[in-house]
């Protein structure tokens, strides 16, 4: 079993968590021990969280247990493999338990988030993203 933290279109109530989350067992409210900026971009208006620890906000999200079948539908949904697309591990506090835990987390490179759409935001709520389907 892996631990995600979901940050943006994979939370609860938003565009991709069915598709990419759905039946997956919710751990709790969490969010990242260091900074790292989460802003929206991109021609879909997509959140994007950079792989530039220290700059931005501890970004809030929400925890989930995958399994392995699960983890690789969510590598397809947020195209890991593909330039600029990768899967880290990250540390984060489950909110109210002081409890900390590593989970897989989805971040771009740079030259995605372009063009930028908001400034960094810790808690993302935007619902301008343009799902595949949509494309």
């Amino acid at each position: 079993m892996h631990l995600v933290f979901a940050f943006g279109t994979l939370k609860r109530g938003f565009a991709l968590h069915d598709r990419g989350l759905g039946g997956a067992r919710f751990l709790g409210a969490c969010r990242i021990v260091k900074r790292m900026p989460m802003l929206v971009a991109g021609p879909w208006f997509a959140p994007m969280m950079l792989d530039r620890p220290g700059e931005g906000f501890r970004v809030k999200g929400e925890l989930y247990q995958v399994d392995d079948a699960r983890l690789l539908v969510l590598d397809r949904l947020e195209s890991v493999g593909e330039p600029g697309n990768f899967r880290i591990v990250l540390d984060v506090e489950l909110v109210g338990a002081g409890e900390l835990r590593r989970a897989f987390a989805f971040v771009k490179a740079p030259e995605l988030a372009k063009p930028a759409h908001s400034g960094y935001l810790e808690d993302y709520q935007d619902r301008r993203f343009v799902p595949p389907e949509r494309r």
